[in-house]
């Protein structure tokens, strides 16, 4: 078997989506549930009538899912449920599907599914920006899963005398999300519910491109999985949480550090702070600082600012028209002197420990001339300080800096000889 080993130098977010590659088995996690690692995980439930798979993985890893999950049980799948639509949930559904197998989903699949599709071209592009590092197969095409159950608060079944209740969720990466309780064994299956790693900041808007997740929707998704007072929660991505004490700890964490964040940045919008001052003042107190390895606090304050109050700021009537700031960037330059006192003054801002109001001036001259090899030097130079600066630790913004950084050590090199 193939044994996975996890990079420390690399985000957590790129470790975990690694871990179920190449032959190995599926992990035995007591109380008949069976993992197979992958992307995101899934799980076989088994039961005396027949056996129940909570998502289907990847469909360039479906094979292989397969495989794992057919070697721990002899019956069949009877139910299919989808804790989310993300392609790492659904992917592999045509390989586990076969007649008379139900496959249930929250009543938004649909919607969520077809804005993907409708905006499927976009959305790869800007994916495979941030993960083509990391996921080396592409999404090939495939059936569309055939949804036959739906709900919208929440299902309930009983399957070979065990129970499980659907509960849904709309706090979580998508409004389709949904819980899978099992009451009498006070097992919780979350799956991305809170982000791909478990007890770190969420995201409320992905760099990626997503819709925005309302605030208040994940403080009750978080505080629906509170009150189940579950023994075991299995999420989507890593290893399960056990004990009824450690899982209300966390998540009671989670909830306080995002209600601290909605409320600051409320209050400082009421106080007539702009978001810039917001997003630069508000801080984690450290009781209730979580990681951020998914989101960021910074990102969350936007989030809820955009949120609650949409693009316009009332800080300039240009917001409302279609002419950007770099349409003026020429004359800038030109009444500052021309390019090079504004690369002197980039120069002195980098050299000085400020990367961003560097790259600021840095880009507006690329905005009129795109190869400059200074300016490009500059940004360059910025790039690489703000991924420093920030500790590597939230996967998307490593992975866009990495990516702009060989974008532009690109342009600098200039094409291969």
């Amino acid at each position: 078997m193939t044994q996975i080993s996890r990079d420390a130098n690399q985000p957590l977010n790129a470790q975990i989506v690694s871990d179920g590659a190449g032959r190995q088995d599926a992990v035995d996690l007591g109380h008949g549930i069976f993992m197979s690692k992958d992307v995101s995980n899934l799980y076989r439930v088994l039961t005396d009538d027949g056996d129940v798979l909570i998502n289907t993985g990847m469909i360039f890893n479906a094979a292989e899912n397969k495989l794992r999950l057919d070697a721990v049980s002899d019956k069949l799948i009877r139910k299919i449920i989808f804790t989310q639509s993300h392609e790492d949930h659904i992917g592999g559904w045509p390989t586990f599907n076969m007649s008379g197998v139900e496959t249930i989903a929250h009543a938004n699949f649909a919607f969520t599914r077809t804005y993907y599709r409708d905006l499927g071209d976009v959305m790869k592009r800007r994916s495979r920006r941030l993960w083509c590092r990391d996921l080396k197969q592409e999404v090939v095409e495939r059936p569309e899963p055939v949804i036959t159950t739906t709900f919208h608060d929440s299902y309930a079944f009983e399957m070979g005398g065990r129970n499980f209740e659907l509960l849904s969720v709309p706090g979580g990466e998508t409004i389709d999300s949904l819980l899978v309780w099992m009451p009498q064994e006070r097992i919780v299956f979350t799956g991305n519910m809170t982000g791909p790693i478990f007890g770190h900041v969420p995201n409320l808007y992905t760099v990626r491109g997503e819709r925005y997740r309302y605030v208040q929707w994940y403080l009750d998704s978080v505080q629906r999985v509170i009150d189940l007072a579950p023994d075991l929660l299995i999420t989507g991505h890593g290893d399960p949480l056990r004990g009824t004490e450690k899982i209300r700890d966390s998540l009671t964490k989670m909830h306080r550090a995002a209600t601290y964040l909605r409320d600051e940045t409320f209050k400082g919008m009421n106080a007539g702070k702009s978001l810039w001052e917001l997003m630069r003042s508000i801080k984690m107190p450290n009781d209730i600082a979580i990681p951020q390895g998914h989101g960021k606090t910074t990102w969350i304050v936007r989030a809820i600012w955009e949120e609650h109050l949409g693009w316009f700021r009332y800080e300039s009537t240009t917001e409302l028209y279609d002419v950007p700031p770099q349409a003026v960037f020429p004359d800038l330059i030109k009444l500052a002197g021309g390019i090079e006192p504004v690369l002197a003054c980039a120069r002195d801002h980098l050299n000085a420990a400020r990367p961003s109001e560097a790259l600021h001036l840095a880009e507006s001259i690329l905005a009129i001339s795109g190869d400059n090899k200074d300016a490009l030097a500059i940004t360059l130079g910025a790039t690489e300080a703000i991924l420093e600066r920030e500790g590597r630790e939230n996967f998307s913004e490593v992975r866009w800096l990495e990516s702009e950084i060989i974008r532009l050590r690109s342009l600098l090199e200039g094409p291969a000889q």
